[in-house]
């Protein structure tokens, strides 16, 4: 799509938004969503009041439901309670769940497809909108952002950084005690790198990534996983996300996988080196996205598209995810790139740009393949 396209297409979508002024009824869009209390700020002090300003008479109402993997928990369960009530509308009418939830609200029909009547569905087009650690969900989701996991590292110690993990294992020998990374506990930028180890030396990446489960192939990880402990013999186990950034900041370590936004965010607040470079191998390593969803009974479903829309349009996109708080964002990077400035594109791009991003980023592993290569690891890593 080239400039002028994305830009009429951008003002289509910014009116659809509007409703005409015979609907201007009063409607409060109840908005859930899980994460920390910056997802809440997100849309209490920008995205809502931008919403309301196009349509007069919605008044959008944000509702934090807590971090992780429980705060989606929490939104299952509303939703779970009021089918279980026979409600013929529920009170929730956006939410926004984290990847192994949205997989299994999908599969037990809570949610509404809705993606192919968005005007910004086409705009995103990676695995993660049709993959939910193994479960199907095309049509159902739309990503609010991606955050990826990345290989940092210091290019006065290392100015030709690895490219593979082969490349990596052999550069650790090399190099002891230079490469840190936080294990399986801890946070999910070291569980990310052991992911990304199991299918770089794993027989069988893409089972592991769109299943189904078989106990076997969890069995035929073990010989990379035995390399794993022999690697891990040469590196520092961090305390986690945060853990592995401060050791690169203090000159601890010269390598160690982080989260992208986290790595930018840090260097944006001084609190890392601006030198620090990036680099994805070329195996992959995995990433993740917050979904927007829109559930089945939604008494407000059209409405509920239409935010979905704005927040998913370019501009928006592009101020709201990118400059706001240096995440990746859950359109194609191309649709953003004609709204950002040129060194905002080049700060997130300039390491590992979108062509990279497109043949290095990886889905987490399926649900039930993800529990059982952090215990394998704990199995046979750490004994």
């Amino acid at each position: 799509m080239d400039r002028r396209s994305l830009l009429l297409a951008t003002a289509a979508i910014a009116g659809a938004g509007a409703l005409p002024a015979h609907a201007q009824q009063r409607v409060t869009l109840n908005v859930l969503t899980a994460g920390d209390q910056n997802m809440v700020d997100y849309i209490t002090d920008y995205l809502g009041p931008l919403f309301q300003r196009q349509n007069p008479g919605v008044t959008v109402r944000a509702i934090g439901t807590g971090p992780g993997d429980a705060g989606s928990q929490r939104i299952w369960e509303r939703l779970e309670a009021q089918r279980r009530a026979n409600a013929q509308s529920v009170d929730v009418d956006v939410a926004v769940v984290h990847q192994n939830m949205a997989g299994r609200m999908v599969a037990e029909g809570l949610l509404a497809r809705f993606r192919e009547q968005a005007a910004t569905g086409n705009l995103a087009t990676s695995a993660v909108t049709r993959n939910a650690l193994g479960q199907n969900v095309d049509g159902f989701v739309m990503p609010m952002f991606n955050s990826q996991v990345a290989i940092a590292f210091n290019p006065a110690r290392v100015p030709n950084p690895p490219t593979s993990f082969e490349a990596l294992e052999q550069w650790a020998r090399q190099n002891p005690r230079r490469f840190g990374y936080n294990g399986i506990r801890g946070g999910m930028s070291g569980v990310g790198f052991v992911f990304g180890w199991a299918y770089a030396f794993g027989p069988d990446q893409r089972r592991l990534i769109e299943g189904p489960f078989d106990a076997e192939a969890v069995a035929a990880l073990t010989p990379a996983l035995q390399r794993l402990r022999e690697f891990n013999r040469n590196v520092v186990i961090t305390g986690g996300n945060a853990g592995t950034l401060d050791a690169l900041n203090r000159g601890e370590i010269d390598m160690g996988p982080v989260w992208m936004d986290m790595f930018y965010t840090w260097q944006a607040e001084g609190r890392l080196s601006p030198n620090m470079r990036l680099v994805l191998p070329e195996s992959g390593l995995p990433g993740q996205p917050m979904y927007y969803v829109i559930p089945a009974r939604a008494a407000n479903a059209d409405v509920a598209r239409r935010f979905i829309e704005l927040a998913t349009s370019p501009p928006v996109q592009a101020e709201g995810i990118v400059r706001r708080f240096n995440w990746l964002p859950g359109i194609d990077a191309q649709h953003v790139q004609a709204h950002l400035d040129q060194q905002t594109w080049n700060r997130l791009f300039r390491d590992v740009p979108p062509d990279v991003l497109a043949r290095g980023a990886r889905p987490m592993p399926q649900a039930d393949f993800m529990r059982a290569i952090q215990e394998a690891y704990e199995r046979v890593v750490l004994n």
